[in-house]
């Protein structure tokens, strides 16, 4: 089995298209995006990637790296065959940091699937899911700025939106937008307002009261599960969790409270590929409906994310996210395709990604033997 004998890092700044607001001050214009190649001693190299936003989880770019050159010590010589068992080893050997570890699982799978020269879904659960469904999410603007967005993604035949909430902490304002968005679009699309933990509870209720009577689905409005659990009661809008669903556990207890009819399973928030599949398995299992993506990034943790979503029941997959489309530069195009409103994968082995080693520039770093 091919061996683990370097791991090559950069860090690629992704700028936004259009500055993205959401809740409390949380805004993506630059953001550092932490890339990866472990390679082995048969040739065969593996990408991962991992990008986390400020002031959203407990990650932070900058903190990739001390974190990789621990673990270092323990990957390199080790098997890259495997990766649940590799990543079983770094979690006894380094508590926490699911983000840093999230980017070694994913390049781990990336190898596994090339060495059984198999596009990585095959190993993930099998095609289930050809045609991927994407939504747009609207940057929190003026309510003009968000229609017209909503309304340019709709004739690229988009029919899921996301309306980002609480950039002002004006509830009122927010049941414009989602009012203006949902009206907008017409029947049949599918529209959720997202609070990113912004709301008071309070002010969640007030919002999501008065659009309750529009097929409107919320978005952690509160940053507690028992919170999120209040809104739903109340208002009886069907409600997706994101920075409270985490793991098993909170998984778990977000189903026995009843809040969860859908969850963002994103693959650096759980630690990676791994951990993200077996969410997706109980998800799966429950009948909660998912969106399989990541926190922000460039292609190749897109492909990772989109390569999980292909091997999910379509029956439980709401959604993916093309985040490459909010940021530049691209590094290898070629790796999904969209079209109307769907994303493919690459049916290359592996992730099926080849980035531009001209656009990621010097290495931050390269660790070997």
């Amino acid at each position: 089995m091919p061996l683990i004998n370097q791991i090559t890092v950069w860090k690629l700044e992704l700028t936004s298209h259009t500055p993205y607001y959401m809740a409390n001050g949380k805004t993506c214009v630059s953001v550092p995006s932490i890339i990866m190649r472990v390679d082995t001693d048969e040739g065969i190299s593996g990408w991962g990637e991992v990008c986390p936003i400020p002031h959203y989880l407990a990650a932070y770019a900058d903190g990739v790296l001390p974190a990789l050159q621990n673990m270092s010590e323990v990957l390199l010589g080790t098997e890259a065959v495997g990766p649940e068992a590799v990543m079983a080893i770094m979690d006894r050997y380094l508590i926490g940091h699911r983000y840093a570890k999230s980017v070694i699982d994913m390049a781990l799978w990336d190898i596994t699937a090339k060495k059984a020269d198999m596009p990585l879904y095959q190993l993930l659960g099998g095609k289930q899911t050809e045609k991927l469904p994407l939504y747009k999410s609207l940057t929190c603007t003026d309510t003009h700025t968000m229609v017209e967005m909503a309304l340019h993604a709709y004739n690229e035949g988009i029919r899921q939106f996301q309306v980002k909430l609480g950039a002002e902490n004006d509830w009122v304002k927010d049941v414009e937008r989602l009012t203006s968005v949902r009206d907008a679009v017409g029947p049949g699309p599918l529209v959720f307002g997202d609070w990113n933990c912004g709301s008071s509870q309070r002010d969640a209720i007030r919002a999501a009261r008065a659009v309750s009577h529009l097929d409107i689905m919320i978005e952690q409005p509160c940053a507690t599960l028992e919170s999120c659990n209040v809104v739903r009661q109340n208002s009886g809008l069907a409600m997706k969790l994101d920075e409270s669903a985490h793991d098993i556990e909170s998984l778990l207890h977000a189903n026995q409270l009843g809040c969860m009819d859908a969850a963002a399973i994103k693959l650096s928030k759980f630690g990676g590929l791994s951990k993200a599949r077996r969410a997706r398995d109980l998800c799966e299992s429950i009948g909660t409906q998912m969106v399989i993506e990541d926190t922000w990034g460039n292609d190749i943790t897109t492909a990772a994310s989109m390569h999980l979503a292909t091997a999910t029941d379509s029956r439980n997959l709401m959604n993916v996210c093309n985040l490459s489309e909010y940021v530049s530069p691209r590094l290898d195009e070629s790796c999904y395709q969209t079209q109307n409103g769907y994303a493919t994968v690459s049916d290359r082995p592996g992730l099926g990604v080849n980035p531009d080693l001209s656009i990621l520039g010097e290495p931050l770093a390269i660790l070997s033997q």
